[in-house]
């Protein structure tokens, strides 16, 4: 069987940005620093306090991701998560959940052309966060 999870790389601040996405999407989290596992022959050598690997199980699916040993751009608008949710309710408060926690709107949450609600808002890391509900709620 195959699966499809979103990976990120985080310029250093990976354990911050899993814990906020914990706190706003709520779902289960595992970390591994470079300290608490035993990583032979790596080509560079992490920081003890790096993340070596990052995965939250959500409800939905599951974000996995660790600390980038290089400088990685995050923002930019040319990716981005895409939530869909059942309601145009819960829509507006994952946004406003990402806005409370240091986030951006980058484009407004509102009836698209489409036929569904669709918005957009960047998290205070740089990740851009689409946000969807089908036409039918």
């Amino acid at each position: 069987m195959t699966s499809v999870a979103t990976y990120i790389a985080f310029p250093g601040n990976a354990k911050e940005a899993f814990e906020h996405y914990k706190d706003v999407l709520g779902g289960e989290l595992h970390l591994m620093t470079y300290g608490t596992t035993q990583m032979e022959g790596m080509p560079f050598t992490p920081p003890a306090d790096a993340v070596a690997h990052a995965e939250l199980h959500t409800p939905g699916g599951i974000i996995a991701g660790a600390d980038a040993m290089e400088e990685v751009p995050v923002k930019d608008t040319a990716y981005s998560m895409l939530l869909t949710v059942d309601t145009v309710e819960e829509g507006r408060a994952l946004i406003e959940k990402f806005l409370a926690g240091g986030g951006s709107m980058n484009l407004p949450f509102e009836l698209a052309p489409w036929g569904q609600y669709y918005g957009q808002v960047f998290d205070r890391f740089g990740v851009m966060w689409s946000l969807s509900v089908p036409p039918t709620a």
